[in-house]
Order: C-alpha cells, then sequence, then structure tokens
C-alpha cells in the first residue's frame, strides 16, 4: 500500500478545517539561536520548566510559558535573566512580520562543526543570513537563507563545494497549528535527546533537510511524527535507489518530575520505491510491521528516553535505542555483535548562580549500519542522528550567566573513538563478524579536551564561540600518533531587526 505526500497535506488541511484552532501560531526558537544556552541554563537550575524534554527545538511560545512560570519575585537570584529573555522572546499581539538581517564572519581551526572528530582547512569567512517571518493567526511561515562560504571546506556538507560563495537554507518551513498541536513541512535543525551532544536518532550532526511533520497532544500525552526523502543513490547496475527516512515518537508527562517516551526511527529503500504506509503510520509499531510481521526490507531502530527530577536538585535522562540485539545463538561464529547505543545524563543548579551539565554517551561498532547499506541511517554517507558509531564519550560542563547577556561555559571531555566509520561495508564474511568487537575496534582515538563557549547577544551584537585544548592519542586511529592543538570555531554578526503589525 502507498500513501502519497499529497494525502498527508489533505489530512492536514482536513483537520485544521474541522478542529478549533489557537488564537496564534508561534516559531521555533532555532538550535543556534545565541540566547538558547541561557534558557537551558535556565532549565537545568530549575528555574523554568522544559517546555519538551529531550525534543528540541521549541516553539518561542513554550519559552515564554515556562519563563512566565518562573518566579520572578524580589531576591530571586535568576529573575534579571527570566525577565529579561521574557521581555525578548514574547510575542506582539495579533499577526505579525518579522525581518532580521545578520552581518558578520565565521572563524574556525577547522571547517567540520564537530570540533571533537576535526576536518577540513582552517580559515576566516564572511557570513550573511536574513530571516523572515510571518504569522498569520495559525500559519507560521519562515525564512533563513545564509550565505556561508565556510561550507566548501566542510567534509560533511554535501552541496556545491566547487565555487567560491556558497549558501544554503539554514531555516525554510511552514506550520499549521491549533490547540492539539501542529503539522508543519520544511528543514531546521532537530536535535532528539539530552542537550549537550548529537541525539540518537535525530540531531544537527548533519545539515538539515526537508520534512512533513505533525505534532498531536496535550502537555501529558503527545505524538510526534516526521517523514522525508533521503538523497537517491544508484546501485551497481545504474537503477536509481530512492531512500527515505520516518521517525515517530509517544511522550507522556507522569509528573513534573517524570517524562517518558518510546520512539522509533527508520530508513527504507527500494528501486524507484515510493513512501509506504506500512513505514510511515505514525501510530503503527515498525518492529511488527516490519521484522516480525510483514516482513518488509527496512532498517528499524527501536528506542524509549525518560526524564527524571529527582529531590529538585537533580535531573536524570536516559536515552537507549537498540539496533539489534541476538537473542538466538550468540555463540555462533556467524553472529552479529549487537547493534545499540545509549546516553546517560544529569543537570542541575550550582551554588546560587550557575548549573552543570554531566553526559556519558556510547554507540556500538555496528549501530545505524545493516547488511544493506542504502538503509545505513544516513543521508550521503553522514549520519541522520549520530555522526558516526564506535564511540563512546564523556563530557562535564558548568555554566556561568554573564549580565544576563551572555553564557560563559567552560567544560571538560573525552572521547574514544573506534575505527569503524557509517561509510563501511557491514561484514558478511564469517571470519570478519567473528572479528568484530561490540565496541572500540582497534586502534582507538582517544580525544581529551578542556575547552570554553560564550554565547548571548548584546544589542546588536550575536556571539558564538568555542575552544579548548584538544590532546588526541592515536589521532585519525592511526597507531602511534599523537596532536595536542588548539581546535575552536566563532561566529560573531552584527543585526537588524524589525517587527510589526499585519493589519
Amino acid at each position: 500500500m502507498r500513501l502519497p505526500t499529497s494525502l498527508f497535506l489533505l489530512l492536514a488541511f482536513t483537520v485544521l478545517l474541522r478542529t478549533r484552532l489557537a488564537a496564534q501560531a508561534s516559531p521555533n526558537v532555532s538550535l543556534d539561536d545565541p540566547r538558547l544556552p541561557l534558557v537551558e541554563h535556565l532549565i537545568a537550575r530549575g528555574t523554568i520548566p522544559d517546555p519538551s524534554p529531550m525534543i528540541r527545538p521549541f516553539r518561542r511560545s513554550d519559552v515564554i510559558q515556562s519563563l512566565r512560570r518562573a518566579d520572578t519575585t524580589k531576591g530571586s537570584v535568576d529573575a534579571e535573566l527570566v525577565q529579561r529573555l521574557s521581555a525578548e522572546f514574547s510575542d506582539l499581539e495579533g499577526a505579525r512580520w518579522g525581518v532580521e538581517a545578520r552581518v558578520g564572519a565565521q572563524a574556525y581551526t577547522r571547517a567540520r562543526r564537530d570540533l571533537l572528530r576535526p576536518g577540513g582547512p582552517d580559515g576566516v569567512q564572511p557570513y550573511v543570513d536574513v530571516r523572515l517571518e510571518g504569522v498569520f493567526g495559525p500559519v507560521v511561515a519562515v525564512s533563513r537563507p545564509a550565505v556561508e562560504t565556510r561550507l566548501k571546506d566542510d567534509p560533511d556538507w554535501r552541496g556545491r563545494s566547487d565555487i567560491e560563495v556558497t549558501g544554503r537554507m539554514a531555516e525554510a518551513y511552514l506550520g499549521l497549528q491549533f490547540k492539539w498541536g501542529r503539522f508543519w513541512f520544511g528543514q531546521f535543525e532537530q536535535n532528539w535527546g539530552p542537550v549537550g551532544y548529537w541525539g540518537i536518532p535525530i540531531s544537527p550532526y548533519a545539515y538539515p533537510r526537508n520534512y512533513l511533520g505533525l505534532d498531536l497532544g496535550t502537555r501529558t500525552v503527545r505524538l510526534q511524527a516526521q517523514v522525508g526523502q533521503l538523497r537517491d543513490e544508484i546501485d551497481a547496475n545504474g537503477d536509481v535507489i530512492k531512500r527515505y527516512n520516518f521517525s515517530h515518537r509517544l511522550g507522556v508527562r507522569f509528573s513534573d518530575r517524570l517524562h517518558a517516551a518510546l520512539w522509533e526511527t527508520t530508513v527504507f529503500s527500494g528501486n524507484d520505491r515510493s513512501l509506504d504506509a506500512t513505514f510511515i503510520n505514525p501510530v503503527g509499531f515498525l518492529l511488527l510491521s516490519n521484522q516480525y510481521g510483514e516482513g518488509d526490507d527496512g532498517n528499524v531502530i527501536f528506542g524509549g528516553d525518560v526524564t527524571w527530577r529527582a529531590f529538585r536538585a537533580a535531573t536524570f535522562q536516559l536515552q537507549l535505542a537498540l539496533d539489534d540485539f541476538q537473542y538466538e545463538d550468540r555463540s555462533a561464529p556467524t553472529t552479529y555483535p549487537d547493534r545499540w547505543a545509549l546516553t546517560l545524563a544529569a543537570f542541575g543548579p550550582l551554588g546560587h548562580r550557575l548549573s552543570w551539565r554531566a553526559l556519558y554517551t556510547q554507540a556500538s561498532t555496528l549501530a545505524f549500519r545493516t547488511t544493506n547499506p542504502y538503509e545505513n541511517i544516513v543521508d550521503d554517507s553522514v549520519g541522520i542522528g549520530r555522526g558516526v558509531p564506535d564511540m563512546d564519550h564523556l563530557g562535564l560542563a558548568v555554566t556561568i550567566p554573564v549580565r544576563a547577556h551572555w553564557a560563559v561555559t567552560p567544560d571538560l571531555a573525552v572521547q574514544r573513538q573506534g575505527a569503524a566509520r557509517l561509510t563501511d561495508p557491514f561484514p558478511v564474511d564469517p571470519a570478519d563478524v567473528s572479528a568484530t568487537p561490540q565496541l572500540l575496534s582497534s586502534p582507538v582515538e582517544t580525544t581529551l579536551r578542556a575547552g570554553i563557549s560564550v554565547s548571548g547577544r548584546a544589542g546588536p551584537l550575536d556571539l558564538q564561540a568555542t575552544g579548548g585544548v584538544h590532546h588526541r592519542t592515536n589521532a585519525d586511529n592511526v597507531e602511534g600518533t599523537s596532536t595536542t592543538r588548539f581546535e575552536g570555531r566563532l561566529q560573531a554578526t552584527l543585526g537588524l531587526r524589525g517587527r510589526g503589525r499585519l493589519d
């Protein structure tokens, strides 16, 4: 059974017309908003509730509601920061428009955005973007084209790199929002997982791609789903292989302290294949409709999230993903190692003004890959969620708010990276299978980082910078190679902003 995208759009408009709409739509707070680390700082301290645990971005209206629930009485240590952010994020009443133009520069020691996997040359490049925003009752439209010449040096960029001036759409989406949820189409950076590292099912490791999504429910129960087409590939016979990515998630807030969710993500492909209703049913269970049901081809990862705030002093989070678990004869020489990924995170207040975060994550050697290379969890060889398998990472960070405008975050991290990559062929020979370890295949690269990040907005200035000393042993998984160097990136822009009503 096939279900074209146009049917999803028809369903969206039908539900929209038959449902009482909310008074006003609201755009997302983008993941590269320089004020977002200050919002995350308030969430970590417990000053404001998290609008959507484990899901980013959230909407501007959701941030405003959280800020308004904070204690801003005289003497509250976070009052000034809460009041300033609330004033900046507050929406105008009625339909509105917004324009923001930023001009500045990017400087980097390596062009790849993941500093713990340095790649590409260094450089200083100009940066320009223009954000156009329109809200018409229940409809929101956002478009942010960016001229970003750094892209041509980034090994994870899959666009043109043969020209001097390169650009991309940092954001481009339409949303229809009503009382019980929203529908949206377009592209923007997302992360499903704890703050501070790349999410397992979805992350901004790769540049954003277009999806059709829905978000239905209440604050207590919420269903989210999205489907998008990945880049085509060509097989050995010259046939066009169509590839699709679908993810859905059901979250339940049991109390103000406990939130849990189940989710699945899949990549399915085929020669001139179209969207298949078996794989894109938001309320279906892919494991049953796939491996243990109809047997359709597709690589499914099943996972769960838990967020628990304990004793008002700390919040603990767990994200666990299972790609494949060998429950039959585990001793057979042809039995593949289990495929999994997990993240453990914790955060809380530190003293009167600071906050802390700690995180440990790992992904097994064969995670995100399968015997059919066209169903690896990648888009044009770049990870959709985690950028690499065969790794683990331990990080600790402290955030210091400065004058209610800046988030200064010192951090320490250690990352171990095995030799496996998402682009490696899946082992099929029994000898290769038996020689594949569960985690950290040799030689293992180890990176130690001591760094600091600064982010914020003051008047027309937006600043985002991070840097640190990185010591790598077995660098690039080459035995005996060691390096110690500064790695960092900076983006500084000056902006002009305008807002008004649409009468």
